[in-house]
């Protein structure tokens, strides 16, 4: 039977349920002059008599009976699935998969998804870290996360963290061995830990600025990583000046483990964005990027250049 004629089995199926064609047509909403016409071309189309009328009653035939028995359940077991797919819509679930890179994916993600997950068990999520800018459509993400500068510009992005500062650090141990760089040109005389580009297959050049004037500048070192997290922890074993976002190296500034220097060479960069390709997502897909919308009217704590002193205690004027 061809599926346009479903409708008919699902008319029959009410009225043979009912008993009445005046009650089928009130819960079917339709007139029971057109409710009749339809029973009567499905039993012309099957060739069979499917309800036995009377002025007073309606019963179902032999096989209308048997017909009522059979595909009733089944339809009953279409209408619960279309049900639970409802409840989806109010109780997020399924999978997520998400591209992201190192920083966000541990500043801002996990952070976000360790609340969520356990207040919605039926949420999947999987995150690839990456600092490749890779294409989340061909790749198969739901999103992807990365700062407001790498985006593509077809993609739908909303905001999720603040302006990214970058600056170069050192542990007071180097700085007290190698001496503090001032401009850009010193730091080629000093051993910076460089980050591996996959994307670009090159060292990452870094982005300094002061005032209006900005440099890219290519340092050397003994080390490489292709991770700012291993790059911090060594800086943090004196290994090496690093170019790290400001909020990562803070707290270590902070207890005096890391100086921050150059500091009016910073660079700062548009915050993290989550960015997808249609303003149609799925349940929960729309629910992570409520939970990680930034509130802009939320300021980020800043460090100012009385804390860096005291938390330098190297006796070097780092701050000017």
């Amino acid at each position: 039977m061809a599926r346009e004629n479903f409708n008919d089995l699902l008319v029959f199926l009410v009225v043979a349920r009912e008993r009445s064609f005046t009650r089928a047509a009130g819960q079917l909403g339709i007139s029971q002059s057109a409710l009749s016409h339809t029973v009567r071309a499905l039993e012309e189309r099957l060739g069979v008599r499917l309800l036995t009328r009377t002025t007073r009653s309606v019963s179902p035939t032999e096989v209308g009976e048997r017909l009522l028995k059979s595909i009733g359940p089944r339809f009953d077991q279409i209408d619960s699935e279309i049900t639970a797919l409802a409840d989806y819509r109010d109780r997020p679930a399924g999978k997520i998969r998400l591209n992201s890179s190192e920083h966000a994916a541990r500043s801002i993600l996990r952070p976000c998804l360790e609340r969520l997950l356990p207040v919605y068990p039926d949420i999947k999520a999987e995150v690839v870290v990456d600092y490749s800018l890779v294409d989340i459509v061909a790749e198969r993400y739901d999103a992807g996360i990365r700062l407001g500068d790498q985006l593509a510009k077809d993609m739908i992005a909303t905001r999720i963290g603040p302006d990214i500062r970058l600056t170069i650090v050192g542990s007071p141990e180097y700085l007290s061995r190698w001496g503090v760089p001032r401009e850009p040109q010193d730091l080629l005389q000093h051993n910076c830990i460089n980050l591996r580009l996959p994307t670009a297959g090159c060292f990452y050049a870094w982005e300094l600025k002061k005032d209006e004037r900005a440099l890219q500048v290519r340092v050397d070192g003994q080390l490489a990583f292709n991770s700012i997290y291993q790059i911090h922890e060594a800086a943090l074993a004196g290994l090496g000046l690093a170019f790290l976002p400001d909020d990562l190296a803070l707290p270590y500034v902070r207890s005096g483990h890391l100086c921050f220097v150059m500091e009016d060479w910073v660079q700062t960069f548009s915050g993290f964005h989550i960015y997808y390709p249609n303003r149609r997502q799925s349940g929960a897909l729309r629910l992570l990027i409520d939970a990680l919308r930034y509130d802009k009217e939320i300021t980020p704590i800043t460090l100012r250049k009385t804390e860096v002193f005291q938390a330098a205690g190297t006796g070097h004027d780092i701050g000017s």
